[in-house]
C-alpha cells in the first residue's frame, strides 16, 4: 500500500506545543478559533506545584506564529500564587507563605514535514 499524497505537499506547517494553565485554556483556544486556527486540547499535570494545566496543539502554516504567539501573551496571564513553606528554624513546623510565580505559557515550535487529513 503507497503512502498518501498529503494536502498541501508544497506548504510547509510548523506545530505549537503550548502548555498553558487550565484557567486560560478556554480564553486561549478560543482567540485561535477566532484567528481561524485549529486547537487541540490535551490534559496535563505540572510538575512544581502539580497544578492542572493543558497542552495545547496547535498546526499552522510557517509564518503565521507571531499571530499565534501574540494570541497566547495576551491570553496566557503569569500569576503570583503563595505556597507555605516550613521554617527550619522554627521551634514548631510553621508554614511561612511564599510566593511562586505561575502561569503563562510554555511554547514548542516544530517543523512538520508531512501531515495528512484523514
Amino acid at each position: 500500500m503507497t503512502p498518501a499524497i498529503p494536502k498541501h505537499p508544497q506548504e510547509k506547517m510548523r506545530l505549537l506545543l503550548a502548555v498553558v494553565q487550565s484557567q486560560d485554556a478556554e480564553s486561549a483556544i478560543q482567540a485561535m478559533t477566532r484567528l481561524g486556527i485549529v486547537v487541540i486540547r490535551l490534559p496535563s499535570v505540572g510538575g512544581f506545584l502539580g497544578r492542572r494545566n493543558a497542552t495545547l496543539m496547535i498546526g499552522l502554516p510557517a509564518g503565521r506564529e507571531s499571530t499565534a504567539m501574540e494570541a497566547l501573551h495576551q491570553n496566557c496571564r503569569q500569576r503570583i500564587e503563595y505556597i507555605a513553606i516550613p521554617l527550619e528554624s522554627a521551634p514548631l513546623p510553621l508554614p511561612a507563605p511564599t510566593p511562586v510565580t505561575v502561569g503563562g505559557a510554555t511554547v514548542f515550535a516544530i517543523d512538520v514535514d508531512y501531515f495528512e487529513e484523514i
